[in-house]
């Protein structure tokens, strides 16, 4: 697989920053993002993402719909922890 892969561990503080996330996961084939994968145990959500290419990640994280969501959802926006990962045969 090329282009870059992520895992985003993020902490659901509501039932909102579930929504949040459905929201701004919808915004990622705009920028050749997908969601590989996404596991939940309600408190805590772990997404497997793949962009094209590195510049996708920058223009979804600058996305003027998506910094919107942010300020929309406020404190309900959940804390994320994103890493760059390679897959292991």
């Amino acid at each position: 697989m090329t282009g870059l892969l992520l895992v985003a561990l993020v902490e659901l503080v509501s039932e909102a920053s579930a929504v949040y996330e459905d929201e701004v996961l919808a915004l990622l084939p705009r920028h050749g993002g997908s969601l590989e994968r996404r596991l939940t145990d309600g408190r805590e959500e772990v997404q497997v993402i793949h962009f094209a290419a590195r510049e996708g990640l920058q223009a979804f994280l600058d996305d003027p719909d998506r910094l919107a969501l942010r300020e929309r959802y406020g404190a309900a926006v959940p804390a994320t922890r994103v890493l760059e990962v390679t897959p292991r045969e």
